[in-house]
C-alpha cells in the first residue's frame, strides 16, 4: 500500500510539472518592434507576456541597408504561416519611392534587404511612409499599406500639397512578386499611419491618423472587405499630436498603443467595441526611447534565442 501511495504522489508531480511546463509553453509572448531617433541605428525590440509591462531587447538587429536616408522608421513585422517573420520599415523621410523589406525565422538572422519601389511609376511621389503589413486570410496573401503624397492629386484642403497624404496598398503572396500599386484610402483629408486589423468575418477596422493641422489624432473606420471602402469615421479617441498606432488583441478586448508625440509619451487605450475607448496609460510601461512599430507574438524559443543575444550585444 505505501508503494502504491508513492507511486501515486511521484505521478501526481510528474503531471503539476507537466500541466505547468504546458502552460508557460503557450503563454502568449508579444513582441513590440521598435527604432530609436534618429532611426539610423536600426531594428529595437521589446517583449510582453502580458500586454502592459514591455522589457526591453534593446538593439539593432537589424541595420538598415536600403533606401538614400539610411533610416529605418516604423518597422512593421507580421508571422507567416510558415512561422517566417517578414518585415516591412520606411527608408526615407523624403524622396524615397518604395520601403525596404526583410524576414527571418529567430529575428537574429535575416535575409538580404530588399527596397520595393511601389511608387516608381509617379515621378511626383514626395514620399513613403509607415509601409504596415497585413496578413488577408480569404485570399491567402499580404496587403501592404503605405501613406503617400502626390502633389495636386486631391483636393489641398487645409494642408499643403506637399502635405496632402492618402493611403495606398499592393498585394503579395510571396514578397517577390508585387500587385500593381492602387489607391486604399482617401476619407476626404490628409491621412497617414494606417493599421488594418479584422475583427470578425466581413468585419474590419482601419486605425487611421488624421494628419490635417487642427487634428493630427487617431480615429477609427470600418468596413466588410480587408480593401475598403472603410466608412463611418469615428471622432478622435487619442490626443492632439498623437500617431503610430498598433493593436492587439487580449482576451475579448483590443489594446491600442500610440506615440502621444506632442506630450513626449506613450498611450494606450482599450475598447471592446472600436466606440468606446478607455485610457490605460498608467497601467504600461515602455523601455525609454520607444518609438512607434507593430506587435505580433513569438515562440518561447525565439524569445530565448533573442534574450540570449540581446546578452551578447
Amino acid at each position: 500500500m505505501r508503494l502504491i501511495r508513492r507511486h501515486i504522489i511521484e505521478c501526481t508531480i510528474l503531471l503539476i510539472s507537466f500541466l505547468i511546463t504546458s502552460c508557460a509553453s503557450n503563454e502568449a509572448i508579444y513582441l513590440f518592434t521598435s527604432f530609436r531617433e534618429p532611426a539610423t541605428e536600426g531594428l529595437y525590440l521589446a517583449y510582453s507576456t502580458d500586454a502592459y509591462h514591455w522589457e526591453d531587447l534593446e538593439g539593432p538587429y537589424l541595420k538598415p541597408q536600403v533606401g538614400e536616408s539610411g533610416i529605418m522608421r516604423d518597422p512593421s513585422i507580421i508571422k507567416g504561416k510558415d512561422d517566417t517573420y517578414h518585415m516591412v520599415w520606411t527608408t526615407d523621410w523624403r524622396g524615397g519611392t518604395g520601403f525596404g523589406y526583410a524576414n527571418s525565422k529567430d529575428l537574429i538572422n535575416w535575409s538580404e534587404q530588399q527596397y520595393i519601389p511601389v511608387m516608381k511609376n509617379e515621378s511626383d511621389v514626395v514620399n513613403v511612409w509607415a509601409p504596415e503589413v497585413f496578413y488577408d486570410d480569404i485570399n491567402d496573401n499580404y496587403i501592404i499599406i503605405w501613406a503617400s503624397t502626390i502633389p495636386f492629386r486631391f483636393e489641398k484642403g487645409e494642408e499643403e500639397e506637399e502635405n496632402n497624404h492618402r493611403m495606398y496598398f499592393t498585394t503579395t503572396k510571396d514578397f517577390k512578386t508585387f500587385s500593381e500599386t492602387k489607391l486604399f484610402f482617401d476619407p476626404g483629408f490628409s491621412v497617414i499611419d494606417c493599421a488594418l486589423l479584422k475583427r470578425g468575418d466581413e468585419d474590419y477596422v482601419l486605425i487611421l491618423k488624421d494628419n490635417t493641422r487642427p487634428m493630427r489624432n487617431l480615429k477609427v473606420a470600418f468596413s466588410k472587405s480587408p480593401l475598403g471602402p472603410f466608412t463611418n469615421t469615428s471622432e478622435p479617441f487619442s490626443d492632439y499630436l498623437s500617431e503610430g498606432p498598433t493593436v492587439l488583441q487580449k482576451d475579448r478586448e483590443w489594446l491600442i498603443y500610440f506615440d502621444n508625440y506632442g506630450a513626449k509619451n506613450y498611450q494606450a487605450v482599450r475598447t471592446s467595441d472600436f466606440k468606446n475607448f478607455e485610457n490605460i496609460s498608467n497601467q504600461i510601461k515602455l523601455p525609454d526611447g520607444h518609438k512607434h512599430g507593430t506587435i505580433t507574438t513569438i515562440s518561447r524559443s525565439v524569445l530565448d534565442g533573442l534574450l540570449d543575444k540581446k546578452d551578447k550585444l
